[in-house]
């Protein structure tokens, strides 16, 4: 199988918050809650079949560019995914995390 990006233009409803989200062909979460949801095993395959909400576990800076971790609530994989300028970055570090 090959591990090679496949650019998915694909417009989609978020699931965990609602929001309406644009595709761009690298979109892999939602701009405004950072929630995703488990379908690649490889990015942009839509092989994955276990289709659990990833939430974003954390987020690394490293060179003044933003990672961020999400977690499956699933299974539990973890995946790094760069953040986008368009990310409402703000709302998780102003989150209430000790609620979760």
């Amino acid at each position: 199988m090959s591990r090679q990006f496949q650019k998915r233009t694909e417009d989609f409803m978020c699931e965990y918050c609602g929001a309406a989200v644009m595709g761009s062909g690298y979109t892999n979460h939602c701009p405004r809650c950072l929630w995703s949801k488990h379908v690649d095993v490889n990015p942009g395959d839509r092989a994955q079949s276990c289709g659990g909400m990833m939430e974003p576990s954390r987020i690394e800076s490293r060179s003044g560019e933003f990672t961020i971790i999400h977690q499956c609530r699933k299974c539990g994989f973890e995946k790094p995914n760069r953040a986008d300028k368009d990310d409402d970055l703000e709302k998780y570090f102003d989150h209430d995390w000790s609620k979760r």
